[in-house]
């Protein structure tokens, strides 16, 4: 479905719901990340884009206290006092509204009651972010109502500090950050420690984003990931008795690396020779994507890919398998598994015009390795956060 097809349709629900149109209609996009795995919490760079499936959130004040948030793929109305902001234990999506709220309260921001209308298209569940693309969402519908001033880095960390403290799940700022602040046709070069950001050129005309959804669910339970997190800052930690000034793995170069590498365990030192040559990938994707070196690009994608299996031992059957397929297929210029790992998709590069060969021929092929007929999703880079309908 067209974006104003579905930006009609949020507004027909809303006025369904509550009687009235919203007053306005806004969007926050999924995302998909370029490079940057496992990075984020290692202190280091990210490369992600702002994908063309999103949320839209249509809204209008109401002249009391309360919210009311009606979603549609749950077709379910809830509603709170503001002055009350709690968990629903029942109505779990409605933790991402409750959140960013409470957050956005705490900040000093003087809210007022709403109606929303929250309709999504990003598959949850698959590493695209649905989370971060409603917590945007609900933040810039917000922002827009009421005219409060905050800047897009502030914003992104309200939604953050909603995830990681109201809904309990640990993430980093790569998310939120780029549902904000993407911009069409780039990707977002990120520091992860100082927030510092720049766009970066990446023509999606020519060139598509294609997801491939190997349909396994995401299997990095917080042991896994717990296990990864605290393996490196293990490395770091060794590390810094011979490296100055090491706090994250971002510290290390790959030249101190090379030199103090065999002093590790060897898991300690796969996990960080990972994450430091993952940070020297995503540092050289914006020397070629800044001159248009699509080619170079895809190579350090696969690179990841290659990184990611062996070293960082995030992959599993299903990812191996589609992106074997993925980078046979007609168009393919790279293949990776994108996001934690464990499951969930890949990112692909391909080339526009053998587009539908690459998506016929996946599918195909995927299904008959594994019996399962996976989600494809052609998508280009969008901007972040914006009103799409006042």
């Amino acid at each position: 479905m067209m974006l104003q097809d579905r930006v009609g349709e949020v507004r027909e629900q809303f006025e369904r719901i509550f009687g009235t149109r919203p007053q306005t209609v806004v969007r926050a996009p999924g995302r998909v990340e370029l490079l940057g795995n496992h990075t984020d919490y290692n202190e280091g760079f990210v490369l992600p884009a702002a994908i063309s499936m999103d949320v839209l959130a249509a809204g209008s004040l109401r002249d009391d206290e309360v919210v009311a948030a009606y979603s549609a793929n749950f077709d379910t109305l809830v509603a709170f006092p503001l002055s009350s902001i709690e968990k629903d234990q029942v109505n779990t999506w409605s933790n991402y509204v409750r959140g960013v709220l409470h957050f956005l309260k705490e900040s000093g921001v003087r809210l007022q009651g709403v109606n929303m209308a929250i309709s999504g298209n990003v598959p949850v569940g698959s590493g695209l972010s649905s989370s971060a693309a409603i917590e945007m969402a609900v933040g810039f519908l917000m922002q827009t109502l009421i005219g409060f001033e905050m800047s897009g880095p502030d914003l992104a960390l309200i939604g953050q500090r909603a995830e990681n403290e109201f809904v309990g799940v640990s993430t980093g700022i790569m998310d939120q950050f780029v549902s904000r602040l993407g911009r069409k046709d780039h990707a977002l070069f990120l520091d992860c420690r100082t927030l510092g950001y720049e766009q970066v050129p990446l023509e999606t005309k020519a060139i598509k984003i294609v997801v491939c959804d190997t349909m396994k669910r995401r299997g990095l339970v917080d042991s896994e990931y717990d296990q990864r997190r605290a393996q490196c800052e293990e490395a770091a930690r060794l590390l810094s008795q011979w490296i100055p000034n090491v706090r994250a793995l971002r510290d290390v170069s790959k030249e101190d690396f090379e030199l103090y590498k065999d002093r590790l365990p060897e898991v300690i030192r796969k996990r960080a020779q990972h994450v430091i040559y993952e940070n020297e990938r995503v540092l050289k994707s914006r020397e070629v994507l800044n001159v248009g070196d699509y080619d170079a690009f895809a190579r350090l994608l696969d690179e990841c890919h290659e990184s990611a299996r062996d070293l960082y031992e995030v992959s599993c059957a299903e990812l191996d398998t589609m992106v074997e397929v993925s980078r046979q297929a007609p168009g393919a210029m790279c293949a990776r598994l994108t996001g934690a790992g464990f499951g969930g998709c890949t990112v692909s590069l391909v080339r526009d015009e053998q587009v539908d060969a690459f998506v016929d021929t996946v599918r195909a092929g995927y299904a008959e390795r594994t019996g399962v007929t996976p989600s494809i999703y052609v998508c280009t880079a969008e901007d972040g956060a914006s009103v799409v309908q006042q």
